[in-house]
């Protein structure tokens, strides 16, 4: 055994000093975990409440949700997932249990049980938290029609719960549909997270998302705000996702993050063992993306607040 582990950190000192892609690519990496190892954030001990939404599916939207929050989680905070799309897949990647007979989300909406009755731990971290969605929500687009204050069930039962406990990130998973699902995401948050593919529609989607925003400010939450914008599934080896990178920045220059999530296998794998990429390979360049961003998203913010101040 001792042999094997020799000649594998052998094979990895040979790789790195060849002058090779790869070697350098290798370099790199090493050079951005040992980064992220001296990192300190502070937090405001204010809740930030960020919906993450994109009416385009398939752009990395739950992976991100997930990801940033055991990230945010790894730095210290305190972070509460919503699972507010009815596949129940962030509940899956955070290790929570959601099979039809759990409390979820679609009982806080239609049957007005208080959060604090559905919210579990993740088995990941002690401070990560997640209220999981079950089958029974995809019927609660229907059902919420005919409920009084449709548009503000969620955010007066979160409301609630903040007053009896305390979150530094709560973190609203979104259907990829502008139903009244994301409309109760949106009127509860105060923040607007948006993952956008680097692929051609990418800016056609993020257009009819904008529009929507803007219908919530005018009508339902006016405190709500546009704040990231974070550039996934990027291959900087492809002109295409260079020239969307460029252009996404060019028209939103205050909320696009620097860092970029790069295509990973082991952030798509991660899901069917019920973790985030945090958790099952934390070394891997996916894991280390997502770890620059949330520190990113924090000291974005404490940048903003300082110069508010």
């Amino acid at each position: 055994m001792f042999h094997v582990k020799h000649s594998a950190k052998r094979a990895v000192k040979e790789v790195a000093e060849m002058d090779t892609p790869l070697a350098r690519e290798l370099a790199e990496l090493t050079a951005r975990r040992r980064a992220l190892e001296d990192v300190s954030v502070e937090f405001s001990g204010d809740t930030r409440i960020l919906t993450v939404s994109n009416q385009k599916g398939g752009v990395g939207k739950t992976t991100s949700t997930v990801n940033i929050a055991a990230a945010l989680a790894q730095l210290g905070a305190r972070v509460l997932v919503i699972d507010l799309d009815p596949q129940g897949n962030a509940s899956t990647a955070l290790g929570v249990p959601h099979d039809a007979d759990t409390p979820s989300v679609y009982d806080v909406l239609i049957e007005e049980f208080p959060l604090a009755e559905i919210v579990q731990q993740s088995p990941e971290s002690e401070n990560l938290f997640c209220a999981p969605s079950t089958i029974h929500l995809a019927g609660a687009e229907i059902e919420l029609v005919a409920q009084v204050a449709r548009e503000h069930r969620l955010r007066r039962a979160l409301k609630d719960y903040l007053k009896t406990t305390s979150f530094d990130y709560v973190i609203i998973d979104c259907p990829p549909s502008l139903g009244l699902l994301t409309i109760n995401a949106f009127t509860a948050a105060d923040e607007v997270f948006i993952p956008i593919q680097c692929e051609y529609y990418a800016l056609e989607g993020l257009s009819q998302l904008l529009g929507s925003i803007q219908m919530i400010q005018k009508h339902l939450n006016p405190e709500l705000r546009l704040s990231t914008i974070l550039l996934t599934m990027y291959d900087g080896r492809t002109n295409l996702a260079q020239q969307v990178a460029e252009e996404v920045r060019t028209h939103f220059p205050e909320q696009v993050l620097e860092t970029v999530i790069p295509r990973s296998v082991r952030v798509s794998e991660a899901p069917s063992f019920g973790q985030t990429v945090i958790a099952y390979e934390a070394a891997s360049v996916g894991a280390v993306a997502y770890r620059e961003a949330a520190v990113e998203l924090v000291k974005r913010a404490s940048a903003v607040q300082k110069k508010e101040n």
